[in-house]
């Protein structure tokens, strides 16, 4: 479900984030004061963080910025779970999910720890820019 078409009732965030690494840690804060607010589990704050972590990680890694130099993120609480969405420029590479990363391999793990954290993820993509969305069970 696209935070747009959410019932009136739910709180969504979204935020701009500058496409650069300083931007994760700054997510991470903002998520979990979210998360306090409406006092989600120490255990699910956590894990949502991650999966917060990872997303915008792959998202500065691996695609260019959106047209004004921005990523964005977004995230709401429902029956499902907590919601992470993340939007980026949409590079040349979709993701994937990797279910035998090599031993010797030094990354290829974060869409797997997503794939282990939450009860669905997946990608939308337009013409000009993807989001990929996870739902973390609370």
């Amino acid at each position: 479900m696209s935070s747009a078409t959410l019932p009136a009732d739910v709180s969504v965030v979204d935020v701009v984030l500058p496409h650069e690494v300083s931007a994760v840690a700054d997510a991470r804060r903002r998520l979990a004061a979210y998360l306090k607010r409406y006092r989600i589990t120490a255990a699910a704050c956590d894990d949502a963080q991650l999966v917060l972590s990872e997303l915008l990680s792959n998202a500065i890694r691996y695609a260019p910025p959106l047209p004004a130099g921005e990523v964005r993120a977004a995230w709401w609480i429902d029956r499902a779970g907590i919601h992470v969405e993340v939007t980026d420029g949409r590079g040349d590479t979709e993701p994937q999910r990797i279910t035998d990363p090599h031993p010797e391999s030094v990354g290829g793990r974060g869409l797997a720890i997503v794939d282990v954290l939450t009860s669905s993820w997946g990608v939308r993509t337009a013409a000009r820019h993807r989001t990929v969305h996870a739902i973390v069970p609370s």
